[in-house]
């Protein structure tokens, strides 16, 4: 072992300095994953180890420990087999939908509308998140791995939101989907909303609530942070935008449907595409499904989430790739 490893070794958190030992890293933690078959080997490309060795500052051990829970976490929630027809309840109001552009850096986008909220069940809602969370991802051009969330703010109260399922969101995301998230733009967010995002942000990494900025319509060097991001001409007018196409829930479910047809194709593997999810023996971490078992809205008494023990060991949003020998087939290495 040379001494370059060996320093990265011995202090386990150490940034790579070059590819090379970025690559022994990412060796290292599939080696303790062990052998992965079927979807699981796919999604475990080197593309995507290396976001969880980067939510985890490059810390075999902790990545590792992070890989093997949302391995078990996919097995049981499978993201990858929910369509269309299972959440389309949950999206007519257009609380949360892929836009048809990207930004200046070709990453999707995420427009999220607290107000049109229109459900009171954690799992509908959370389910129905994941669904936009793989949809967005299947979506990324190959040189790209994050997307960006617009937050729309206008017209909200507080009755639009529970801490209960953002706390469940919270882990869903960065447990999840490490290192899926360029940026998320809250834009006209109200004053009453400060006392809640004071609440919610110590459950979000320090380098997640980094990503999250505010822009208000009224003020100018906020607003330039959506310029930077948008060719203004394709942006909604609800963030300053010239654009002047509407959601439509008609038009979208036709795109998700023909979205959803894309899906199977990628999920076949080359030695049996009959055996793409066969169970694969994993660590017991705990309740991996990162949706509580009550259906309802309601906090808890004590106001609990039941991962509040592991939110502040998280990250944020994940990746991609087919079973090929070093796990990083360029065709398909974003769409996890």
């Amino acid at each position: 072992m040379d001494s370059e490893t060996k320093k990265s070794s011995s202090k386990g958190s150490q940034i790579p300095e070059t590819p090379e030992t970025e690559q022994q890293k990412i060796n290292e933690v599939r080696k303790l994953i062990g052998p992965l078959s079927g979807k699981l080997a796919i999604y475990c490309s080197d593309a995507c180890i290396a976001r969880y060795l980067r939510a985890r500052n490059w810390n075999v051990k902790k990545a590792t420990k992070m890989l093997k829970e949302s391995l078990k976490w996919r097995l049981e929630f499978k993201p990858e087999e929910i369509r269309w027809e299972e959440v389309a309840s949950e999206a007519e109001t257009g609380k949360i939908y892929r836009t048809n552009y990207k930004d200046k850096f070709g990453r999707t986008v995420l427009v999220m509308r607290p107000r049109c909220q229109n459900s009171k069940s954690i799992k509908g809602q959370i389910k129905y998140l994941v669904y936009c969370m793989e949809n967005a991802i299947l979506n990324l051009p190959p040189d790209q791995e994050q997307m960006v969330w617009l937050i729309d703010f206008h017209g909200f109260n507080m009755s639009n939101i529970s801490v209960k399922v953002t706390k469940e969101t919270a882990y869903v995301l960065q447990e999840q989907y490490p290192e899926r998230l360029g940026v998320a733009v809250l834009f006209d967010a109200p004053k009453i909303f400060e006392p809640f995002w004071k609440v919610v942000k110590p459950f979000l990494e320090p380098k997640t609530a980094h990503k999250v900025k505010f822009a208000y319509s009224d003020d100018p060097n906020t607003k330039k942070i959506l310029e930077d991001l948008f060719d203004m001409d394709e942006l909604e007018p609800a963030f300053g935008g010239r654009s002047t196409e509407e959601f439509d829930i008609n038009r979208y479910a036709e795109r998700m449907k023909e979205d959803d047809k894309r899906v199977p194709a990628f999920w076949k593997t080359e030695d049996d595409p009959s055996k793409a999810s066969e169970p694969v023996i994993l660590p017991d971490s705990g309740n991996t499904n990162g949706v509580s078992d009550s259906d309802s809205s309601d906090e808890k008494a004590d106001g609990s989430s039941s991962h509040e023990a592991d939110i502040e060991e998280l990250s944020i949003i994940d990746d991609s790739s087919s079973p090929t020998k070093n796990g990083s087939d360029v065709a398909k290495n974003d769409l996890k």
